[in-house]
């Protein structure tokens, strides 16, 4: 994904020139965080919470299914906060850029821009990095939980992993944004459209209203807001993050995209031709920070997935079992019957009896030791419950993962970028003989020019030598 995201930038910069040029703008230039970590600490509380009261509901369908319960409801409650809150950060982008006085519009837009990216980004984003990469890792271990005001145990991971979770939260947010974001470009301008006809119907009447010229009915059309395309271009670079940035955790993301852009297109068409009045064009040479934006997404997506398939997955654990502790070991092979034992040796045991009081569960006393997922040793040890080699094995696995992942990919993304040249080479042809050509209209021009002035010295008798040409 992270090539096929350098791909899509170096081609977009080859298709951004060829526009440029046609449409002579290649030498154009214009003249001229705090909310977000309380919200995402609302929703951890309330996860907390919920979770505890679900395990104990009379329900049994929903006591059994506790954590994929609370996780809906959580994602619910936070996409409604992350709608709320992109209202007020707007404001606050607003009154930030206003105080930095910008010298010229371009600067304005750029810091504006950058601001409402960055506070959108983080809103949209933070409980997904809150799942992907903190959930359950600090929870403790049985016996020992780490608790929330001392009462309630930190939630942890569904059984089969984090990735459950993560796929729920990116799938969840991911389908109510482009819902919202379709209704309230295409719904909300419809519905103000229909509200302005039956006003005017009820001052003129009907025929009245019908007798009106064609420029009078697109006047009574929704204006474009004040940012012009600037909502187009944030929808889009947040969904290019959204789509990249967890891809190994959630692969229909870029499915679903596909889907909702083709969608788009057309809602778009029938907004801009039907519901909107026709917008002022001006002059732009590129996207502007846009592309810078783009950029950054592409960067942040390679560390992200990195740390995706490195920790919040099951890829390296497995990976280490199949070659060091599994019956493969020292052999330099991997296969299905090389990870045979691995859910046993993925489980830690635990003594019934070390439990805490508040979390004692409630057996006849048969049950003398219990599994959990960890890496640490048996109580009957000579240090219960520390961590053992393999713990540290998996963690430097890990590690050397993320640092050969990534210095692989950036390889990879910078070979791209300098294989792909920025201008398509019929371009650059173009280019150049155009380039020619005002050189020779110039050469000939002065070359006129010069004739001219030897005749008329010649006619006043002012002839010089050594006149060029």
């Amino acid at each position: 994904m992270a090539v096929w995201a350098t791909v899509f930038l170096e081609f977009w910069k080859r298709r951004r020139a060829v526009i440029a040029y046609d449409w002579d703008l290649i030498d154009w230039e214009e003249e001229e965080i705090l909310v977000v970590i309380a919200a995402v600490f609302g929703i951890v509380i309330y996860r907390v919470v919920t979770v505890s009261t679900f395990a104990a509901f009379e329900w049994a369908l929903i006591r059994k299914n506790s954590q994929v319960a609370t996780t809906g409801t959580a994602v619910c409650i936070n996409f409604c906060i992350i709608m709320l809150l992109n209202v007020l950060y707007e404001k606050v982008a607003l009154i930030l850029t206003n105080l930095e006085q910008p010298r010229t519009e371009s600067e304005w837009e750029n810091s504006f821009t950058l601001k409402m990216f960055l506070f959108q980004f983080v809103n949209l984003n933070s409980s997904t990095f809150y799942i992907a990469f903190f959930l359950g890792r600090f929870t403790g271990r049985p016996g020992a939980y780490l608790r929330l005001i001392n009462r309630w145990k930190l939630e942890e991971c569904h059984p089969s992993g984090c990735l459950i979770d993560l796929c729920m939260q990116m799938g969840i947010i991911m389908v109510l944004k482009q819902t919202w974001n379709n209704f309230m470009e295409l719904g909300y301008p419809l519905i103000q459209n229909w509200w302005t006809r039956r006003r005017l119907r009820q001052e003129h009447g009907h025929e009245a209203k019908a007798s009106f010229p064609q420029w009078e009915k697109d006047f009574n059309l929704q204006p474009m807001n004040d940012y012009g395309l600037f909502d187009e271009y944030l929808e889009m670079i947040l969904q290019f993050g959204f789509t990249t940035i967890f891809v190994a955790a959630f692969p229909l993301a870029p499915l679903l995209a596909l889907l909702n852009n083709i969608i788009e297109i057309r809602l778009d068409a029938y907004k801009f031709v039907t519901q909107w009045r026709r917008p002022l064009a001006s002059r732009a040479k590129d996207i502007g920070i846009w592309y810078g934006i783009l950029e950054g997404i592409g960067i942040l997506s390679v560390i992200t997935n990195a740390f995706v398939i490195a920790v919040t997955s099951d890829f390296i654990p497995r990976l280490v079992y199949a070659y060091k502790y599994g019956p493969c070991a020292g052999q330099g092979q991997a296969g299905e019957k090389c990870m045979v034992g691995y859910v046993n040796a993925s489980l830690s045991v635990f003594q019934v009896s070390d439990f805490e009081n508040r979390s004692e569960p409630k057996t006849d006393g048969s049950i003398k030791y219990c599994r959990y997922r960890d890496y640490r040793d048996p109580p009957n040890s000579k240090e219960p419950y520390s961590y053992t080699l393999q713990f540290w094995h998996v963690l430097a696995a890990r590690l050397a993962f993320i640092i050969v992942f990534e210095h692989m990919v950036f390889t990879i993304k910078n070979l791209i970028s300098y294989l792909i040249p920025d201008l398509p080479k019929d371009l650059r042809d173009r280019m150049r003989r155009e380039k020619y050509l005002i050189q020779e209209m110039m050469y000939e021009a002065e070359l006129d020019r010069l004739q001219k002035e030897r005749n008329e010295r010649k006619k006043n008798g002012k002839s010089h030598h050594n006149e060029w040409p």
